[in-house]
């Protein structure tokens, strides 16, 4: 088995908002068939977040030979959700999820009230034939008690319902180890997200060590002003122990894409995605077909 690479859009965010459909060619170019959207503001938006129309984007991905796999949608509006799905559906698109909308987290009776809306979404997206998936940061890895936030979502949603994508970058940021994480949950882990962490960096690879005290709240202001740019590096040229992830989340059998992610680049956006394309050729365990 070998994990399908792709490309997560937030990459190249402002190459996108600049130009879309030549960006989406550029990615063709540069040898990605997956690509995984963001769309941040699904309320007044269209589904992938860039202002295309359905058929706009489907005449695009079919023209430049991509594939979307994915996309996250925030906020999870239940009243908007079924026009973002139609979205979807007419894309191709069988998956989509959310990551940062939900935090801080402000005691474990809201957390388990956010597994609820989950479950619901994640209702929704089976009756069309789709899944719904739940994207970590770091701040997932706070405690209640003896309890992570990540194990109470994991805990209190339906495993048919709620599945994960996982960020190997910031669970190792976290503190935690990525692959004890895959191999714990990797029946339910159906996305992969690889970013990577260079060898000199301005912070401690764990953000709890020095950076965030873990038990005080992380809002939205905390998050972005503690994350430093200078913490990402392109894919495949940092220290993270990424052939072991490859190796260890191909076990899981409802994995098929591990979808690369550049959070910061000192480089131009496009140049930063073909640096880690050639980069994570070194890898065994891939394929870009």
């Amino acid at each position: 088995m070998s994990l399908k690479v792709g490309v997560q859009l937030f990459s190249v965010r402002q190459s996108l908002q600049e130009s879309p459909l030549q960006t989406l060619e550029d990615i063709a170019k540069a040898g990605y068939k997956y690509i995984e959207a963001a769309n941040h503001n699904a309320q007044t938006d269209d589904g992938v977040g860039f202002n295309l129309t359905a058929k706009e984007m489907r005449q695009a991905l079919d023209q430049f030979g991509l594939e979307i796999v994915g996309c996250h949608v925030n906020p999870l509006d239940l009243d908007r959700l079924p026009a973002v799905l139609d979205y979807h559906q007419e894309l191709g698109n069988t998956q989509i999820g959310c990551d940062i909308e939900f935090f801080p987290y402000q005691d474990k009776d809201y957390v388990l009230r956010r597994c609820e809306l989950f479950n619901k979404v994640g209702e929704m997206c089976k009756q069309r034939g789709m899944r719904y998936y739940y994207h970590n940061h770091y701040q997932e890895f706070q405690q209640f008690g003896d309890q992570t936030v990540y194990d109470i979502i994991m805990e209190n949603t339906n495993p048919e319902l709620v599945f994960a994508e996982m960020d190997t970058y910031w669970i190792a940021r976290a503190g935690q180890d990525p692959l004890e994480l895959i191999q714990k949950y990797k029946d339910r882990l159906v996305l992969l997200h690889q970013k990577d962490f260079p060898e000199r960096a301005s912070q401690p690879l764990n953000m709890y060590d020095g950076v965030i005290d873990p038990n005080q709240e992380i809002n939205f202001g905390l998050f972005d002003e503690t994350v430093d740019p200078q913490c990402f590096t392109e894919i495949g040229t940092g220290v993270l122990p990424i052939q072991a992830i490859i190796d260890t989340a191909n076990t899981a059998p409802n994995l098929d894409y591990i979808l690369l992610e550049q959070d910061h680049t000192s480089l131009d956006e496009i140049e930063s995605i073909q640096k880690s394309m050639k980069a994570f050729q070194k890898y065994t365990g891939v394929t870009w077909k």
